[in-house]
C-alpha cells in the first residue's frame, strides 16, 4: 500500500520538482504517442506602476518554456478553453518595456528561432489568467490534433525550408511598395523644407542650407581624399629619399655628425662668452 501511494504521488511531486516558486506547471503532449509530457510554466504577468507597457495588468499570462515549435495558433487553442484570448505575443527573452514595433515584412529581417521562448498571452477578462493557472489540476493537455497538427521533427524542418523559398513576383512587389513608400516620404520631407527655407523660427533663427551649381562633396569624404593624398606624398618622398639601405645608413651619419659639429661651436661660443664677462660698475 506504501509503494502504491508513492506511485500515486509521484507525478505530483515531478510536477512541483518542475515549476520554480511562483509558477504553475502545465503538462501538454503535443502527439498522442508522446510519452513523457512538456511542462510549461506559467504565472500572472505583473509589471510596476507606471511602467509603459503593452500587456496588461491581471489580464496577461506569462508563459515560459515554450518549445520553437509551438506557434501563436497552438497557443491560442490551448488557451481559448480558460476564456477568450485577445493576443498572443512569442519573444526570446522577457521584454523589460515596451514592444517594438512589429515589422509587417515576409522577406526582410525576419528571424528564425532556434531555442524556446517565452509568452504572453493577453486575455479579454481576468478570469482567463485564474483558469490557466488551473489548468495544471488537469492530466497532459493534447496540442497537436489532426485538425490542428503541430509539426515537430523532420516534417517541421521540411515545412520551414518550404515556407524559406522565395516567390520572386511577390518580393519585387514588396520591394516595389516599399521603394514607392519611401519616395513619397522623401518628396514630403523636401517639399516641407523647401517650404520652410528662409523662414525664421519661433526665436528668430533662419535655417541655411548648402545649394549651388557645384555643391562639392561631402566634408568627411573631402578629408578622407585630403589625408590620402598627403600619405600618398609623403611615401613617395621617402622611398625617394631611402632608396638604398646604404643611402639611409650615410643620411644618419651626416645627421649625427652635423649635430658634433654644431654641439662643439656652442661649446667654444659659451666658453668665449664667458672669458669676455667682466664686472663693469660703470
Amino acid at each position: 500500500a506504501a509503494s502504491c501511494c508513492a506511485k500515486m504521488a509521484a507525478p505530483a511531486e515531478r510536477v512541483a520538482a518542475v515549476a520554480p516558486p511562483g509558477y504553475t506547471a502545465l503538462a501538454v503532449k503535443f502527439g498522442e504517442r508522446q510519452r513523457s509530457p512538456h511542462y510549461l510554466l506559467v504565472k500572472e504577468h505583473q509589471v510596476r506602476e507606471g511602467a509603459g507597457t503593452t500587456h496588461p495588468a491581471r489580464r496577461t499570462l506569462f508563459v515560459l518554456n515554450v518549445p520553437p515549435y509551438c506557434g501563436q495558433d497552438s497557443l491560442i487553442r490551448l488557451f481559448s478553453r480558460c476564456g477568450h484570448v485577445q493576443s498572443v505575443h512569442l519573444c526570446d527573452k522577457p521584454e523589460l518595456g515596451e514592444k517594438k514595433e512589429k515589422t509587417t515584412s515576409k522577406f526582410f529581417r525576419h528571424k528564425t528561432v532556434t531555442g524556446f521562448q517565452v509568452a504572453y498571452v493577453v486575455f479579454r477578462k481576468p478570469s482567463g489568467v485564474q483558469a490557466a493557472k488551473a489548468l495544471s489540476q488537469e492530466g497532459p493537455l493534447l496540442i497537436s490534433t489532426e485538425s490542428h497538427p503541430v509539426k515537430t521533427g523532420i516534417s517541421k524542418w521540411i515545412a520551414s525550408y518550404a515556407a524559406s523559398v522565395v516567390d520572386p513576383e511577390e518580393l519585387k512587389a514588396e520591394v516595389d511598395d516599399y521603394m514607392q513608400a519611401y519616395d513619397k516620404k522623401i518628396a514630403e520631407e523636401e517639399a516641407k523644407a523647401a517650404k520652410e527655407e528662409g523662414i525664421p523660427d519661433a526665436e528668430g533663427w533662419v535655417k541655411v542650407t548648402r545649394k549651388g551649381r557645384k555643391p562639392g562633396l561631402p566634408r568627411t569624404e573631402a578629408a578622407n581624399l585630403r589625408v590620402l593624398e598627403r600619405e600618398k606624398q609623403k611615401r613617395a618622398r621617402k622611398e625617394l629619399l631611402n632608396f638604398y639601405a646604404w643611402q639611409h645608413r650615410e643620411t644618419k651619419r651626416e645627421h649625427i655628425a652635423q649635430l658634433r659639429k654644431k654641439f662643439e661651436e656652442d661649446k667654444q661660443r659659451i666658453a668665449l662668452m664667458r672669458a669676455q664677462r667682466k664686472f663693469r660698475p660703470y
